[in-house]
Protein backbone atom coordinates (compact mmCIF):
# COMPACT_ATOMS: atom_id res chain seq x y z
CA UNK A 1 0.00 0.00 0.00
CA UNK A 2 3.03 2.28 0.01
CA UNK A 3 3.20 4.96 -2.64
CA UNK A 4 6.47 6.17 -4.14
CA UNK A 5 7.31 9.84 -3.96
CA UNK A 6 6.88 11.78 -7.16
CA UNK A 7 8.39 14.88 -8.67
CA UNK A 8 7.16 18.31 -7.60
CA UNK A 9 3.98 19.38 -9.32
CA UNK A 10 3.48 22.62 -11.24
CA UNK A 11 1.64 25.48 -9.56
CA UNK A 12 -2.11 24.88 -9.75
CA UNK A 13 -1.92 21.25 -10.91
CA UNK A 14 -2.88 18.41 -8.61
CA UNK A 15 -0.48 15.51 -8.03
CA UNK A 16 -1.57 12.18 -9.50
CA UNK A 17 -3.94 10.10 -7.40
CA UNK A 18 -2.24 8.50 -4.43
CA UNK A 19 0.95 10.49 -4.75
CA UNK A 20 2.81 11.97 -1.85
CA UNK A 21 4.93 14.52 -3.60
CA UNK A 22 7.39 17.13 -2.52
CA UNK A 23 5.94 20.60 -2.04
CA UNK A 24 6.63 22.71 -5.08
CA UNK A 25 8.73 25.81 -4.65
CA UNK A 26 6.72 28.99 -5.23
CA UNK A 27 7.79 32.61 -5.59
CA UNK A 28 7.54 34.76 -2.45
CA UNK A 29 4.68 36.74 -3.99
CA UNK A 30 2.56 33.60 -4.14
CA UNK A 31 3.14 32.96 -0.44
CA UNK A 32 2.21 36.56 0.28
CA UNK A 33 -1.21 36.39 -1.31
CA UNK A 34 -1.90 32.99 0.25
CA UNK A 35 -1.08 34.42 3.66
CA UNK A 36 -3.26 37.41 2.82
CA UNK A 37 -6.19 35.15 1.96
CA UNK A 38 -5.73 33.12 5.15
CA UNK A 39 -5.59 36.32 7.18
CA UNK A 40 -8.74 37.57 5.45
CA UNK A 41 -10.50 34.32 6.39
CA UNK A 42 -9.44 34.74 10.02
CA UNK A 43 -10.56 38.37 10.04
CA UNK A 44 -13.93 37.34 8.60
CA UNK A 45 -14.40 35.09 11.63
CA UNK A 46 -13.84 37.98 14.06
CA UNK A 47 -15.71 40.55 11.97
CA UNK A 48 -18.96 40.19 14.01
CA UNK A 49 -16.99 41.40 17.05
CA UNK A 50 -17.27 44.91 15.64
CA UNK A 51 -21.03 44.85 16.14
CA UNK A 52 -21.64 42.78 19.26
CA UNK A 53 -18.38 42.86 21.22
CA UNK A 54 -16.28 39.85 22.24
CA UNK A 55 -17.91 36.40 22.58
CA UNK A 56 -17.89 35.53 26.27
CA UNK A 57 -17.91 31.75 26.02
CA UNK A 58 -17.44 29.14 28.72
CA UNK A 59 -13.71 29.78 29.22
CA UNK A 60 -13.44 33.44 28.30
CA UNK A 61 -13.06 34.89 31.79
CA UNK A 62 -10.56 32.18 32.71
CA UNK A 63 -8.27 33.03 29.79
CA UNK A 64 -8.72 36.80 29.89
CA UNK A 65 -8.03 36.98 33.61
CA UNK A 66 -5.01 34.71 33.17
CA UNK A 67 -3.53 37.03 30.54
CA UNK A 68 -3.90 40.04 32.84
CA UNK A 69 -2.37 38.07 35.75
CA UNK A 70 0.66 37.15 33.64
CA UNK A 71 1.28 40.77 32.69
CA UNK A 72 1.08 41.71 36.38
CA UNK A 73 3.67 39.03 37.16
CA UNK A 74 5.96 40.47 34.49
CA UNK A 75 5.59 43.93 35.99
CA UNK A 76 6.64 42.42 39.33
CA UNK A 77 9.71 40.73 37.82
CA UNK A 78 8.32 37.17 37.64
CA UNK A 79 8.92 35.90 34.10
CA UNK A 80 7.19 32.53 34.47
CA UNK A 81 4.17 32.72 36.82
CA UNK A 82 2.91 29.88 38.97
CA UNK A 83 0.43 31.41 41.43
CA UNK A 84 -2.57 33.44 40.28
CA UNK A 85 -2.68 35.91 43.13
CA UNK A 86 -6.09 37.48 42.49
CA UNK A 87 -8.02 34.30 41.73
CA UNK A 88 -10.81 33.55 44.21
CA UNK A 89 -10.92 37.28 45.01
CA UNK A 90 -7.37 37.47 46.28
CA UNK A 91 -6.98 34.11 48.00
CA UNK A 92 -5.18 32.75 44.92
CA UNK A 93 -4.69 29.41 43.19
CA UNK A 94 -1.86 27.47 41.53
CA UNK A 95 -3.36 28.05 38.07
CA UNK A 96 -0.12 28.44 36.15
CA UNK A 97 1.37 25.25 37.58
CA UNK A 98 -1.37 23.18 35.99
CA UNK A 99 -2.44 25.10 32.89
CA UNK A 100 -0.01 24.87 29.91
CA UNK A 101 1.83 28.12 29.17
CA UNK A 102 1.74 28.82 25.42
CA UNK A 103 -1.77 30.27 25.22
CA UNK A 104 -1.46 32.49 28.27
CA UNK A 105 1.99 33.66 27.24
CA UNK A 106 0.68 34.66 23.80
CA UNK A 107 -2.37 36.41 25.27
CA UNK A 108 -0.24 38.28 27.81
CA UNK A 109 2.25 39.36 25.14
CA UNK A 110 -0.59 40.78 23.07
CA UNK A 111 -1.85 42.53 26.21
CA UNK A 112 1.51 44.29 26.54
CA UNK A 113 1.42 45.45 22.92
CA UNK A 114 -2.29 46.24 22.45
CA UNK A 115 -5.28 47.61 24.38
CA UNK A 116 -6.98 44.79 26.26
CA UNK A 117 -10.21 45.33 24.35
CA UNK A 118 -8.45 44.26 21.12
CA UNK A 119 -6.50 41.31 22.48
CA UNK A 120 -9.13 38.53 22.13
CA UNK A 121 -9.89 39.36 18.49
CA UNK A 122 -6.21 39.65 17.56
CA UNK A 123 -5.41 36.41 19.39
CA UNK A 124 -8.13 34.56 17.48
CA UNK A 125 -7.07 36.06 14.13
CA UNK A 126 -3.43 35.06 14.68
CA UNK A 127 -4.28 31.52 15.75
CA UNK A 128 -6.73 30.91 12.90
CA UNK A 129 -4.17 32.19 10.39
CA UNK A 130 -1.62 29.83 11.90
CA UNK A 131 -4.14 26.97 11.67
CA UNK A 132 -4.65 27.63 7.99
CA UNK A 133 -0.90 27.78 7.39
CA UNK A 134 -0.17 24.42 8.99
CA UNK A 135 -3.08 22.85 7.12
CA UNK A 136 -1.70 24.21 3.86
CA UNK A 137 1.64 22.52 4.56
CA UNK A 138 -0.13 19.22 5.19
CA UNK A 139 -2.58 19.39 2.30
CA UNK A 140 0.14 20.38 -0.15
CA UNK A 141 1.67 16.90 0.14
CA UNK A 142 -0.97 15.46 -2.16
CA UNK A 143 -3.12 18.37 -3.34
CA UNK A 144 -2.42 21.20 -5.74
CA UNK A 145 -1.58 24.62 -4.35
CA UNK A 146 -5.08 25.87 -5.18
CA UNK A 147 -6.82 22.91 -3.51
CA UNK A 148 -4.47 23.08 -0.53
CA UNK A 149 -5.33 26.76 -0.11
CA UNK A 150 -9.02 25.91 -0.04
CA UNK A 151 -8.30 23.26 2.61
CA UNK A 152 -6.33 25.84 4.61
CA UNK A 153 -9.13 28.42 4.58
CA UNK A 154 -11.77 25.77 5.31
CA UNK A 155 -9.75 24.48 8.26
CA UNK A 156 -9.20 27.98 9.65
CA UNK A 157 -12.97 28.60 9.73
CA UNK A 158 -14.35 25.09 10.12
CA UNK A 159 -17.61 24.64 12.06
CA UNK A 160 -16.02 23.35 15.26
CA UNK A 161 -13.55 26.25 15.30
CA UNK A 162 -16.54 28.61 15.13
CA UNK A 163 -18.06 26.79 18.09
CA UNK A 164 -14.79 27.22 19.99
CA UNK A 165 -14.57 30.92 19.11
CA UNK A 166 -18.16 31.97 19.69
CA UNK A 167 -19.50 29.63 22.37
CA UNK A 168 -16.55 28.14 24.19
CA UNK A 169 -13.76 30.75 24.07
CA UNK A 170 -11.38 27.82 24.56
CA UNK A 171 -8.34 29.75 23.37
CA UNK A 172 -5.78 27.09 24.27
CA UNK A 173 -7.72 24.39 22.43
CA UNK A 174 -7.96 26.71 19.44
CA UNK A 175 -4.18 27.09 19.45
CA UNK A 176 -3.71 23.33 19.73
CA UNK A 177 -5.79 22.88 16.57
CA UNK A 178 -3.14 24.92 14.73
CA UNK A 179 -0.50 22.36 15.74
CA UNK A 180 -2.54 19.25 14.92
CA UNK A 181 -1.92 19.16 11.10
CA UNK A 182 1.83 18.99 11.77
CA UNK A 183 1.26 15.73 13.64
CA UNK A 184 0.15 13.94 10.49
CA UNK A 185 2.60 15.83 8.27
CA UNK A 186 5.71 14.81 10.19
CA UNK A 187 4.41 11.29 10.73
CA UNK A 188 4.13 10.85 6.97
CA UNK A 189 7.61 12.29 6.57
CA UNK A 190 8.90 9.78 9.10
CA UNK A 191 7.13 7.01 7.19
CA UNK A 192 8.81 8.10 3.95
CA UNK A 193 12.18 8.06 5.67
CA UNK A 194 11.52 4.70 7.33
CA UNK A 195 10.97 3.25 3.86
CA UNK A 196 14.18 4.83 2.67
CA UNK A 197 12.32 6.95 0.14
CA UNK A 198 13.91 10.27 1.04
CA UNK A 199 15.65 12.18 3.78
CA UNK A 200 17.02 11.14 7.11
CA UNK A 201 14.89 9.03 9.42
CA UNK A 202 15.67 11.01 12.55
CA UNK A 203 14.89 14.46 11.24
CA UNK A 204 11.08 13.97 11.01
CA UNK A 205 11.20 12.09 14.34
CA UNK A 206 12.71 15.15 15.97
CA UNK A 207 10.11 17.36 14.31
CA UNK A 208 7.37 15.05 15.55
CA UNK A 209 8.81 15.29 19.06
CA UNK A 210 8.68 19.09 18.85
CA UNK A 211 5.03 18.86 17.79
CA UNK A 212 4.18 16.68 20.77
CA UNK A 213 5.99 19.09 23.09
CA UNK A 214 4.10 22.03 21.59
CA UNK A 215 0.74 20.31 22.13
CA UNK A 216 1.57 19.47 25.75
CA UNK A 217 2.56 23.09 26.32
CA UNK A 218 -0.68 24.34 24.78
CA UNK A 219 -3.62 22.28 26.06
CA UNK A 220 -3.58 19.14 28.20
CA UNK A 221 -6.81 17.55 26.84
CA UNK A 222 -5.57 18.18 23.29
CA UNK A 223 -2.24 16.59 24.25
CA UNK A 224 -4.03 13.45 25.43
CA UNK A 225 -5.98 13.43 22.16
CA UNK A 226 -2.80 13.96 20.12
CA UNK A 227 -0.97 11.15 21.94
CA UNK A 228 -3.72 8.63 21.26
CA UNK A 229 -4.01 9.89 17.68
CA UNK A 230 -0.28 9.49 17.12
CA UNK A 231 -0.37 5.96 18.52
CA UNK A 232 -3.26 5.00 16.22
CA UNK A 233 -1.83 6.68 13.11
CA UNK A 234 1.65 5.28 13.70
CA UNK A 235 0.25 1.75 13.92
CA UNK A 236 -1.88 2.18 10.79
CA UNK A 237 0.91 3.70 8.74
CA UNK A 238 3.49 1.18 9.96
CA UNK A 239 1.24 -1.73 9.00
CA UNK A 240 0.31 -0.19 5.64
CA UNK A 241 3.89 0.63 4.75
CA UNK A 242 5.27 -2.55 6.30
CA UNK A 243 7.68 -0.36 8.23
CA UNK A 244 7.82 -1.52 11.87
CA UNK A 245 10.65 0.96 12.39
CA UNK A 246 7.98 3.64 12.38
CA UNK A 247 6.59 2.34 15.67
CA UNK A 248 9.94 3.17 17.23
CA UNK A 249 9.75 6.64 15.69
CA UNK A 250 6.34 7.29 17.22
CA UNK A 251 7.45 6.12 20.65
CA UNK A 252 10.61 8.23 20.56
CA UNK A 253 8.62 11.27 19.45
CA UNK A 254 6.27 10.93 22.43
CA UNK A 255 9.19 10.57 24.84
CA UNK A 256 11.03 13.52 23.31
CA UNK A 257 7.90 15.66 23.49
CA UNK A 258 7.36 14.82 27.15
CA UNK A 259 11.02 15.48 27.93
CA UNK A 260 10.99 18.89 26.24
CA UNK A 261 7.76 19.81 28.07
CA UNK A 262 8.84 18.28 31.39
CA UNK A 263 9.24 21.70 33.05
CA UNK A 264 5.43 21.93 32.82
CA UNK A 265 4.30 18.29 32.70
CA UNK A 266 6.22 16.98 35.72
CA UNK A 267 5.02 19.64 38.20
CA UNK A 268 1.48 19.44 36.80
CA UNK A 269 1.43 15.69 37.42
CA UNK A 270 3.26 15.70 40.76
CA UNK A 271 1.40 18.61 42.35
CA UNK A 272 -2.04 17.23 41.53
CA UNK A 273 -1.94 15.71 45.03
CA UNK A 274 -1.98 19.25 46.44
CA UNK A 275 -5.20 20.41 44.74
CA UNK A 276 -8.72 19.15 44.17
CA UNK A 277 -7.99 18.09 40.59
CA UNK A 278 -10.97 15.71 40.51
CA UNK A 279 -13.18 18.76 40.06
CA UNK A 280 -12.10 18.60 36.40
CA UNK A 281 -14.49 15.69 35.97
CA UNK A 282 -17.26 16.89 38.26
CA UNK A 283 -20.88 16.13 37.21
CA UNK A 284 -21.64 17.95 34.00
CA UNK A 285 -18.01 17.78 32.90
CA UNK A 286 -17.66 14.00 32.83
CA UNK A 287 -17.39 12.16 29.51
CA UNK A 288 -20.65 10.28 30.14
CA UNK A 289 -22.44 13.64 30.49
CA UNK A 290 -21.20 14.97 27.16
CA UNK A 291 -21.72 12.36 24.49
CA UNK A 292 -23.70 13.64 21.54
CA UNK A 293 -27.32 14.56 22.37
CA UNK A 294 -26.86 13.58 26.03
CA UNK A 295 -29.09 15.45 28.49
CA UNK A 296 -28.45 15.71 32.23
CA UNK A 297 -31.50 17.84 33.05
CA UNK A 298 -29.41 20.98 33.52
CA UNK A 299 -30.58 23.67 31.12
CA UNK A 300 -27.35 25.42 30.15
CA UNK A 301 -25.48 22.15 29.72
CA UNK A 302 -28.21 20.47 27.70
CA UNK A 303 -28.78 23.41 25.36
CA UNK A 304 -25.12 23.74 24.51
CA UNK A 305 -24.68 19.99 24.12
CA UNK A 306 -27.59 20.00 21.68
CA UNK A 307 -25.91 22.80 19.72
CA UNK A 308 -22.54 21.07 19.46
CA UNK A 309 -24.27 17.77 18.65
CA UNK A 310 -26.14 19.32 15.72
CA UNK A 311 -22.88 20.75 14.37
CA UNK A 312 -21.14 17.40 14.88
CA UNK A 313 -23.93 15.58 13.04
CA UNK A 314 -23.66 17.93 10.07
CA UNK A 315 -19.89 17.36 9.93
CA UNK A 316 -20.35 13.60 10.08
CA UNK A 317 -22.76 13.71 7.13
CA UNK A 318 -20.32 15.86 5.14
CA UNK A 319 -17.38 13.60 5.98
CA UNK A 320 -19.16 10.36 5.08
CA UNK A 321 -20.46 11.90 1.86
CA UNK A 322 -16.97 13.07 0.87
CA UNK A 323 -15.47 9.65 1.66
CA UNK A 324 -18.16 7.89 -0.36
CA UNK A 325 -17.67 10.29 -3.28
CA UNK A 326 -13.94 9.55 -3.30
CA UNK A 327 -14.78 5.86 -3.56
CA UNK A 328 -17.28 6.37 -6.36
CA UNK A 329 -15.12 8.66 -8.48
CA UNK A 330 -11.77 6.87 -8.30
CA UNK A 331 -9.96 3.98 -6.73
CA UNK A 332 -9.03 4.31 -3.12
CA UNK A 333 -6.03 6.57 -3.06
CA UNK A 334 -3.78 4.45 -0.87
CA UNK A 335 -2.16 5.38 2.41
CA UNK A 336 -3.26 9.01 2.94
CA UNK A 337 -6.94 8.18 2.50
CA UNK A 338 -6.87 5.05 4.64
CA UNK A 339 -4.94 6.94 7.28
CA UNK A 340 -7.54 9.71 7.30
CA UNK A 341 -10.47 7.30 7.31
CA UNK A 342 -9.05 5.41 10.28
CA UNK A 343 -8.50 8.61 12.20
CA UNK A 344 -11.97 9.89 11.30
CA UNK A 345 -13.63 6.60 12.25
CA UNK A 346 -11.90 6.57 15.63
CA UNK A 347 -12.95 10.17 16.28
CA UNK A 348 -16.54 9.38 15.30
CA UNK A 349 -16.60 6.35 17.56
CA UNK A 350 -15.38 8.31 20.58
CA UNK A 351 -18.25 10.78 20.20
CA UNK A 352 -20.78 8.04 20.85
CA UNK A 353 -21.89 6.67 24.21
CA UNK A 354 -20.93 3.22 22.90
CA UNK A 355 -17.34 4.22 23.60
CA UNK A 356 -18.04 4.77 27.32
CA UNK A 357 -15.88 1.78 28.41
CA UNK A 358 -12.89 3.30 26.60
CA UNK A 359 -13.41 6.61 28.38
CA UNK A 360 -13.50 4.79 31.72
CA UNK A 361 -10.48 2.54 31.27
CA UNK A 362 -7.96 4.07 28.84
CA UNK A 363 -5.27 5.99 30.77
CA UNK A 364 -6.03 9.71 31.25
CA UNK A 365 -8.71 9.71 28.52
CA UNK A 366 -11.42 10.72 30.98
CA UNK A 367 -9.51 13.93 31.72
CA UNK A 368 -10.40 15.10 28.21
CA UNK A 369 -13.83 15.60 29.84
CA UNK A 370 -15.77 16.34 26.66
CA UNK A 371 -15.97 13.65 23.96
CA UNK A 372 -16.87 16.21 21.32
CA UNK A 373 -13.35 17.61 21.65
CA UNK A 374 -12.52 14.86 19.15
CA UNK A 375 -14.21 17.08 16.58
CA UNK A 376 -10.80 18.73 16.39
CA UNK A 377 -9.40 15.60 14.73
CA UNK A 378 -12.59 14.95 12.81
CA UNK A 379 -12.43 18.42 11.26
CA UNK A 380 -8.91 17.84 10.00
CA UNK A 381 -10.07 14.67 8.26
CA UNK A 382 -13.21 16.38 6.95
CA UNK A 383 -11.27 19.28 5.44
CA UNK A 384 -8.84 17.06 3.55
CA UNK A 385 -11.52 14.69 2.27
CA UNK A 386 -13.72 17.55 1.07
CA UNK A 387 -10.78 19.23 -0.66
CA UNK A 388 -9.95 15.93 -2.39
CA UNK A 389 -13.50 14.81 -3.21
CA UNK A 390 -14.87 17.93 -4.88
CA UNK A 391 -12.64 20.05 -7.07
CA UNK A 392 -15.46 22.25 -8.43
CA UNK A 393 -15.66 25.55 -6.60
CA UNK A 394 -19.45 25.76 -6.75
CA UNK A 395 -19.72 22.38 -4.96
CA UNK A 396 -17.31 23.51 -2.27
CA UNK A 397 -19.15 26.80 -1.91
CA UNK A 398 -22.50 25.03 -1.49
CA UNK A 399 -21.02 22.72 1.16
CA UNK A 400 -19.49 25.62 3.10
CA UNK A 401 -22.76 27.55 2.94
CA UNK A 402 -24.66 24.48 4.16
CA UNK A 403 -22.35 24.08 7.15
CA UNK A 404 -22.52 27.82 7.83
CA UNK A 405 -26.32 27.55 7.76
CA UNK A 406 -26.11 24.89 10.47
CA UNK A 407 -24.08 27.31 12.61
CA UNK A 408 -26.63 30.03 11.87
CA UNK A 409 -29.49 27.74 12.87
CA UNK A 410 -27.76 26.95 16.15
CA UNK A 411 -27.11 30.66 16.71
CA UNK A 412 -30.74 31.64 16.14
CA UNK A 413 -32.73 28.61 17.32
CA UNK A 414 -30.66 26.73 19.89
CA UNK A 415 -28.19 28.92 21.79
CA UNK A 416 -27.03 32.41 20.75
CA UNK A 417 -23.52 33.37 21.88
CA UNK A 418 -22.94 35.52 24.94
CA UNK A 419 -21.16 38.86 24.48
CA UNK A 420 -18.93 41.17 26.50
CA UNK A 421 -18.76 44.79 25.41
CA UNK A 422 -15.85 47.18 25.96
CA UNK A 423 -17.09 48.19 29.41
CA UNK A 424 -17.24 44.54 30.53
CA UNK A 425 -13.63 43.98 29.50
CA UNK A 426 -12.55 47.16 31.23
CA UNK A 427 -14.22 46.01 34.45
CA UNK A 428 -12.24 42.77 34.28
CA UNK A 429 -9.02 44.74 33.86
CA UNK A 430 -9.92 47.03 36.77
CA UNK A 431 -10.55 44.01 39.00
CA UNK A 432 -6.81 43.29 38.84
CA UNK A 433 -5.44 46.79 38.51
CA UNK A 434 -1.94 47.25 39.89
CA UNK A 435 -1.71 50.52 41.76
CA UNK A 436 2.10 50.59 41.30
CA UNK A 437 2.42 52.20 44.72
CA UNK A 438 4.71 50.10 46.90
CA UNK A 439 4.06 47.13 44.59
CA UNK A 440 0.71 46.63 46.24
CA UNK A 441 -1.77 44.91 43.98
CA UNK A 442 -5.21 46.47 44.24
CA UNK A 443 -8.55 45.30 42.94
CA UNK A 444 -11.14 42.88 44.30
CA UNK A 445 -9.93 39.96 42.16
CA UNK A 446 -12.09 37.48 40.29
CA UNK A 447 -13.71 34.08 40.54
CA UNK A 448 -11.21 31.25 40.38
CA UNK A 449 -11.24 27.64 39.21
CA UNK A 450 -12.30 24.83 41.54
CA UNK A 451 -9.80 22.21 40.34
CA UNK A 452 -6.79 24.41 41.15
CA UNK A 453 -7.87 25.18 44.72
CA UNK A 454 -5.55 23.66 47.37
CA UNK A 455 -6.85 20.70 49.31
CA UNK A 456 -8.69 21.53 52.53
CA UNK A 457 -9.73 24.90 51.06
CA UNK A 458 -13.30 25.83 50.26
CA UNK A 459 -13.53 28.89 48.00
CA UNK A 460 -17.26 29.13 48.64
CA UNK A 461 -16.70 29.85 52.36
CA UNK A 462 -14.31 32.77 51.95
CA UNK A 463 -15.18 36.40 52.63
CA UNK A 464 -14.38 38.70 49.73
CA UNK A 465 -14.02 41.77 51.97
CA UNK A 466 -11.61 40.15 54.45
CA UNK A 467 -8.37 42.11 55.11
CA UNK A 468 -5.13 40.82 53.66
CA UNK A 469 -3.75 40.13 57.14
CA UNK A 470 -5.58 39.75 60.46
CA UNK A 471 -3.80 39.35 63.82
CA UNK A 472 -5.53 36.76 65.99
CA UNK A 473 -5.10 35.98 69.70
CA UNK A 474 -3.46 39.23 70.76
CA UNK A 475 -3.39 42.96 70.21
CA UNK A 476 -0.86 44.66 67.98
CA UNK A 477 -0.16 46.46 64.75
CA UNK A 478 0.06 44.98 61.27
CA UNK A 479 1.62 46.66 58.26
CA UNK A 480 1.68 45.12 54.78
CA UNK A 481 4.97 46.14 53.15
CA UNK A 482 4.70 44.04 50.00
CA UNK A 483 1.82 42.09 48.52
CA UNK A 484 2.88 40.76 45.13
CA UNK A 485 1.51 37.68 43.44
CA UNK A 486 4.31 35.36 44.55
CA UNK A 487 5.96 37.37 47.33
CA UNK A 488 4.46 38.99 50.44
CA UNK A 489 6.08 40.89 53.32
CA UNK A 490 4.30 41.83 56.53
CA UNK A 491 5.59 43.70 59.59
CA UNK A 492 3.84 42.80 62.84
CA UNK A 493 4.20 44.18 66.36
CA UNK A 494 2.35 41.92 68.81
CA UNK A 495 1.72 42.38 72.53
CA UNK A 496 1.71 38.60 73.05
CA UNK A 497 2.31 35.52 70.88
CA UNK A 498 -0.42 35.25 68.28
CA UNK A 499 -1.33 34.11 64.81
CA UNK A 500 -1.60 35.88 61.47
CA UNK A 501 -4.59 34.96 59.34
CA UNK A 502 -3.77 35.68 55.72
CA UNK A 503 -6.03 36.33 52.78
CA UNK A 504 -4.18 33.50 51.06
CA UNK A 505 -4.84 29.81 50.49
CA UNK A 506 -2.18 27.57 52.03
CA UNK A 507 -0.22 25.68 49.36
CA UNK A 508 2.92 23.57 49.95
CA UNK A 509 5.05 25.72 47.63
CA UNK A 510 4.76 28.72 49.96
CA UNK A 511 7.86 29.25 52.09
CA UNK A 512 7.23 31.26 55.28
CA UNK A 513 9.98 32.98 57.28
CA UNK A 514 9.47 34.91 60.51
CA UNK A 515 12.45 37.07 61.47
CA UNK A 516 14.61 35.08 59.08
CA UNK A 517 13.62 31.69 60.51
CA UNK A 518 11.60 29.21 58.43
CA UNK A 519 8.34 28.28 60.15
CA UNK A 520 5.60 25.79 59.26
CA UNK A 521 2.30 27.59 58.74
CA UNK A 522 -0.99 25.97 59.67
CA UNK A 523 -4.19 25.78 57.63
CA UNK A 524 -7.45 27.27 58.80
CA UNK A 525 -10.28 24.77 58.79
CA UNK A 526 -12.92 25.05 56.08
CA UNK A 527 -11.51 28.06 54.24
CA UNK A 528 -7.97 26.67 53.89
CA UNK A 529 -6.31 30.03 54.65
CA UNK A 530 -2.72 30.24 55.78
CA UNK A 531 -2.07 30.74 59.53
CA UNK A 532 1.37 32.02 60.52
CA UNK A 533 2.54 32.01 64.19
CA UNK A 534 4.24 35.20 65.47
CA UNK A 535 5.99 35.98 68.73
CA UNK A 536 5.54 38.88 71.11
CA UNK A 537 7.31 41.98 69.91
CA UNK A 538 8.47 42.86 66.42
CA UNK A 539 8.07 40.29 63.63
CA UNK A 540 9.06 40.49 59.98
CA UNK A 541 7.14 37.89 57.97
CA UNK A 542 8.36 36.92 54.48
CA UNK A 543 6.15 34.63 52.35
CA UNK A 544 7.58 33.44 49.03
CA UNK A 545 6.35 31.03 46.37
CA UNK A 546 9.48 28.90 45.93
CA UNK A 547 10.70 26.45 43.31
CA UNK A 548 9.80 22.96 44.52
CA UNK A 549 11.85 19.84 43.76
CA UNK A 550 9.44 18.63 41.08
CA UNK A 551 9.80 21.91 39.22
CA UNK A 552 13.59 21.74 39.50
CA UNK A 553 13.59 18.18 38.17
CA UNK A 554 11.23 19.08 35.31
CA UNK A 555 13.38 22.06 34.35
CA UNK A 556 16.54 19.95 34.32
CA UNK A 557 14.93 17.30 32.11
CA UNK A 558 13.66 19.92 29.65
CA UNK A 559 17.05 21.64 29.56
CA UNK A 560 18.90 18.39 28.89
CA UNK A 561 16.38 17.41 26.18
CA UNK A 562 16.69 20.83 24.52
CA UNK A 563 20.49 20.69 24.66
CA UNK A 564 20.50 17.21 23.17
CA UNK A 565 18.14 18.27 20.40
CA UNK A 566 20.22 21.37 19.71
CA UNK A 567 23.44 19.35 19.51
CA UNK A 568 21.79 16.91 17.11
CA UNK A 569 20.61 19.71 14.81
CA UNK A 570 24.06 21.32 14.95
CA UNK A 571 25.70 18.03 13.99
CA UNK A 572 23.22 17.52 11.16
CA UNK A 573 23.89 21.02 9.85
CA UNK A 574 27.63 20.39 9.85
CA UNK A 575 27.23 17.07 8.05
CA UNK A 576 24.96 18.65 5.43
CA UNK A 577 27.39 21.53 4.91
CA UNK A 578 30.28 19.07 4.53
CA UNK A 579 28.37 17.02 1.95
CA UNK A 580 27.47 20.12 -0.08
CA UNK A 581 31.06 21.37 0.06
CA UNK A 582 32.36 17.99 -1.10
CA UNK A 583 29.89 17.91 -3.99
CA UNK A 584 30.96 21.40 -5.09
Amino acid sequence: MSVPARNPTPEGNAPPAGSVGVVATSPPSLYSWRLLLLSATALAVVLPFLRWGVPSGHDFEFHFNSWIEVVTHWQQGVLYPHWAGLAHYGYGEARFVFYPPLSWLLGALLGVLLPWTLVPAVYIAIVLTLSGSTMFLLARRWLSARDALFAACFYAANPYSLIVVYWRSAYAELLAAAILPLLLLFLLQAADSAEGQRGDFWRPVMKLGLVMAAVWLTNAPSAVMATYSLALLTFVVAMARRAPRLLLAGGLAVLLGLALAAFYVLPAVYEQRWVDIEQVIAPGLRPQDNFLFTAVQEHDHDVFNRLVSIVALSEMIALLTAAAWCGVQRKWRGLPLWCLLTWGAASLGLLSSLSAPLWRHLPELRFMQLPWRWLGCLNLVLVLLVADAWRKWYVRTLLCLALLAVIGYGWQRVQPPWWDVRADLQDMVESQKDSRHGNLQDGPGYEGTDEYVPLRADPYEIHQEEPRVTLLGTEGQVQVDLWNSESRQVAVTAAHPGTLLLRLFHYPAWKVEVNGRVVSPATRRITGQMLVPVQAGSNHVQITFVRTRDRVAGGVISLLAALGLGLWWWREARVTKHVLTTQD
